[in-house]
């Protein structure tokens, strides 16, 4: 092999190495209820930003939205692809020892780390897998949708990014 592609690949492996791909790394999505599975028509809008650390050991998030026409029941970031209803991973409000969900619209904010991680199990991801988590939300199959009374399965949702 000669020395200039034993370069060009030393070079490949630094850039596409998971410590480069997380440091910082931040993600985002935008919810709306024509995102959800099966859509649902609504005036309801949100945003969900978050950081993951250098260490990949927490994701530090906000998420607001609003107005919702149901009242806020809960928030989770889900496992799964675009157009799939899929198990939840992590609470933001609403459950799981996060506070609870501003009813009509706002913004809350926290920390997930590996002990905030719930699954879904039965699709891979088992309690405290962070990691696994993480590498799911890089990988682009991982949603957030806010659930209220009037739509349980969830009113908006977004496609994390």
């Amino acid at each position: 092999m000669r020395l200039s592609s034993i370069v060009c690949l030393a070079v490949m492996l630094v850039v596409l190495s998971p410590a480069t791909t997380l440091a910082d790394k931040a993600i985002h999505a935008r919810l709306r209820g024509y995102n959800e599975v099966p859509a649902v028509s609504t005036s309801g809008r949100g945003m969900f930003r978050a950081k993951i650390n250098n260490d990949a050991t927490e994701i530090s998030y906000e998420l607001t939205y609003g107005p919702l026409e149901g009242l806020a029941m809960a928030s989770h970031i889900h496992f799964g692809q675009r157009g799939v209803a899929a198990g939840v991973s992590a609470f933001l409000c609403g459950g799981g020892g996060k506070p609870a969900c501003p009813p009509a619209g706002g913004t809350v904010t926290g920390v997930i780390v590996a002990a905030d991680v719930v699954g879904p199990a039965a699709q891979g991801i088992a309690a405290g897998e962070l990691d696994e988590l993480i590498e799911a939300i890089l990988r682009g199959v991982t949603y957030v949708n806010v659930h209220t009374d009037k739509h349980p399965s969830g009113e908006i949702r977004g496609q994390i990014q």
